[in-house]
Order: C-alpha cells, then structure tokens, then sequence
C-alpha cells in the first residue's frame, strides 16, 4: 500500500487503471518482490469456459483489483469475490487511485466450496411446457451443482445462454408495448421463441420484484418468463407466464 499511495503521489488521479497497473508492478518488481499481472483465471463447466484476468497477483499470494472509480461500491466486491471463489483463496484488496486519497478495502471469501455446493431448490412455481424447459432446468442444476452458488450472476446467464444455443441466436431484441403502442424493443435471454429467463441474487424484496418481471412479461408478446433467483444457498425457480 505505501507503493500505491507513492503511484498516486507522482502519477497524479487522473491516470487509467492500466497505468497504475504497470506502475505498482514495476515499483514492487524493482523492490524484489514477485509480481504478475492480468493472471488469467479459467472457470469451465463441459462445453463453456469464460477466463477473467486478475489485475496483480504479489508473491504468488496476495490478490488485487485495482480500480478508478469515484469511489468504491458492492459491485467491485462482488466482482474480486468472483474471482477469490474461482480461484480457492481466502483474501483479496480493492485498491482506488481514483479519489483524494487512495482507498483500499479487503474483501474476505469465508464460505469454503463444499458449502457453496450445498443449496436447496425450491420449484413449487416451476413449470415446464416442454423438452427446451426441462433441458434448462437441466444446465442450470448441473452448473450449481460444479460450481456451486455465489458467483457473478453474469457468469450463470452467460452460460445458460451458451448451452440454449449460444448468444447470436438466444439474446434478442423482443417488441415491447402498450396496448396498441409500440414502445421499442428490449433484450431478453432467451431459451425458445416463447420463452425468457432471467437470474437474480435477491435475498428480500421478491414481492415486488415479481410484480416488476410480471408487468414487462405483460409488454412482450412472449409466453412464458423463467425467473431464477439465487439468494445465498437456496435456489428458487418461478415460472411466471401470461
């Protein structure tokens, strides 16, 4: 952290976060302390595989995402969370050149992965019209079950879309409107032509959060909007249709 507040004290504020990136590991090089950036960092699941790139790895240990923001939010921890889960370890640091003064938060993986694995479905409101439905359900049990739960939500969809058959053909503008009133179009995820789904990571608010995916379900000509909601370890599954 000295090293990052002396990048800031002579780079200025005002640098991208690529600069501070060649500077701390060049700073921390020249000290003798072991240094790699963009660490690559694979998860895969059968035919789809995503790789991420941790910012610095220090002495084959220490974990860092480096940032310029205003200011640091939940979603850069969720972010180097996502990578310490992937990657088995305990600890990593956010660090913000950014404001006035550098800001670091540690960010802490407590739950180990035998416990992330551990989940329970609820699917009382599941339905399933077809063989694309169940097929779905399918992919997204297997993922939960090899991964486990807590990971970036974006990594779930993105993969889901990739076994319903793949991004070009499965994220679509759908029409939206009001009655007669054509109101534009908005992207869905896909699983069929009827038939939608979305992932969230909601631990309250579902009420209302029904009622908000209820109310765009009624603006599509789309049937049917699968909702999976991944609240810690129990994994609800809710079929909302027209």
């Amino acid at each position: 952290m000295r090293m990052a507040f002396e990048c800031q004290n002579q780079l200025g504020r005002l640098c991208e976060e690529s600069v501070y990136q060649h500077d701390l590991a060049a700073r921390l090089a020249a000290e003798g302390i072991a240094t790699a950036t963009e660490v690559p960092l694979t998860v895969a699941h059968r035919a789809f595989s995503k790789t991420y790139s941790l910012d610095l790895v220090v002495a084959d240990a220490g974990i860092y995402e480096l940032k310029t923001a205003a200011s640091l939010v939940g979603a850069h921890e969720a972010q180097l969370l996502n990578y310490l889960f992937l990657c088995g370890a305990h600890h990593g640091k956010l660090v913000n050149f950014r404001p006035s003064q550098v800001e670091s938060r540690f960010v802490n993986a407590a739950i180990p992965p035998s416990e992330r694995s551990q989940f329970t479905v609820e699917r009382d409101a599941w339905q399933e019209r077809d063989g694309t439905d169940r097929v779905f359900r399918e992919s997204l049990l297997g993922l939960l079950a090899d991964w486990g739960c807590r990971l970036d939500l974006a990594l779930y969809t993105e993969a889901l879309v990739h076994f319903a058959g793949g991004e070009e053909q499965m994220v679509r503008r759908v029409p939206l409107a009001r009655g007669e009133v054509g109101l534009g179009t908005q992207s869905f995820q896909l699983i069929n032509a009827e038939t939608a789904f979305r992932v969230t990571g909601l631990t309250d608010g579902l009420a209302d959060h029904e009622r908000q995916l209820r109310a765009l379900l009624r603006l599509s000509a789309l049937r049917t909007l699968h909702w999976i909601n991944l609240a810690r370890q129990h994994v609800r599954l809710v079929s909302l249709t027209r």
